[in-house]
């Protein structure tokens, strides 16, 4: 039962390490990495240098906290595959008349009910499994062009009889030049450790840090702000090897061929880089269409074989009334992807 269960906590971590496949199974709480909001969902994963009404930027880039935030309660939700569900609420609130602004939430992943087995494969039974994080975090502009923020997210994460607590912190600051529409983010994400291991005999895991650096520009004459972010700042080579795409076989007695040095470079290079834009339609921007391209994504949950939008994400914005609702969805592998729908109103429209 043991060994059964492990092989699922590993295999787990590489499904749901979507945006790092290359650690899947080597760092707990990967679950931090999914996406936390529809608009994020449709923006590759990665939103990091925007500061606007959006109370749910909080969760990627603490620095985004501003007072625009104020009274504003975001909720998002998302799919994954038959079973797995995702999502994440929080509320901003303005502290005093000095820019401070604090929000708190909770973000959750619910993986559903899965088989129970021994290590021959025998059904015992079944068991469910879910992880919460619940977030608090605080931002205040250092002065006009510079705000600095921090998250604090103590984690639970339970698969049947195997539990687990953690304490991560998010680091982060963002400059915003207003005359010329641009804004430089750098992010330290999830760092921390766990306060209880899963078993009492297995030392500690990592979490899954991750050091992010943003740049986003929004255009003069045209209503579309595109954004650039280079992740794993910490860690410089993405690649792997991967034996379905090493065919073993010599044609005509001719080697393989290898790629070059610098075709290496350059494939690890675009790993780090998250590409993403945003189309601002309407006097108050009430509609938005987004794209984004993840090609770290595309190129390790691509089929061999096969075409695939692995790595593309899509999705819109639309302000009613009092309330702004998102939908994004990311193309992960050939076998599906992921679905989110946000919600977001703000208390104090309701008092005018």
């Amino acid at each position: 039962m043991r060994t059964r269960l492990y092989l699922i906590l590993l295999g787990m971590g590489s499904l749901i390490s979507i945006q790092a496949q290359i650690t899947g199974g080597q760092r707990t709480y990967a679950f931090l990495d999914i996406p936390s909001s529809a608009r994020v969902s449709g923006l590759a994963g990665h939103l990091i240098t925007v500061i606007d009404d959006d109370v749910s930027l909080a969760w990627s880039n603490p620095a985004a906290l501003n007072p625009l935030m104020h009274q504003q309660l975001a909720f998002n939700h998302g799919f994954i595959g038959k079973q797995m569900q995702h999502g994440a609420f929080n509320f901003g609130h303005r502290l005093g008349q000095k820019g401070t602004t604090l929000h708190a939430g909770v973000q959750y992943a619910r993986y559903g009910e899965i088989e129970h087995t021994d290590e021959f494969f025998q059904t015992l039974g079944t068991f469910n499994a879910a992880e919460y994080a619940i977030v608090a975090g605080v931002a205040h502009p250092v002065y006009d062009r510079l705000n600095v923020g921090a998250n604090l997210r103590v984690i639970s994460s339970q698969f049947g009889q195997y539990s687990s607590t953690g304490l991560a912190t998010d680091l982060a600051a963002t400059y915003r030049d207003t005359a010329k529409r641009t804004a430089v983010t750098l992010v330290f994400r999830n760092l921390g450790q766990q306060l209880s291991t899963y078993d009492p005999n297995i030392g500690k895991e990592p979490l899954p840090f991750d050091l992010q650096l943003g740049f986003s520009k929004q255009l003069k004459y045209l209503p579309f702000r595109f954004s650039i972010i280079y992740t794993s700042l910490n860690r410089w080579n993405l690649l792997y090897d991967d034996p379905n795409l090493e065919t073993g076989t010599i044609f005509l007695g001719e080697e393989p061929s290898e790629p070059s040095d610098f075709n290496l470079w350059l494939d690890n290079f675009f790993r780090h880089l998250v590409f993403n834009g945003e189309l601002l339609i309407g006097a108050r921007e009430n509609f938005r269409i987004r794209f984004g391209y993840n090609y770290r994504m595309h190129r390790e949950m691509t089929v061999q074989g096969y075409s695939s939008l692995a790595g593309f994400t899509f999705g819109v914005g639309l302000k009613v009334n009092r309330f702004r609702i998102d939908f994004g969805r990311g193309v992960y592998h050939l076998a599906g992807g992921q679905t989110q729908l946000g919600i977001a109103t703000n208390f104090k429209e309701f008092k005018k």
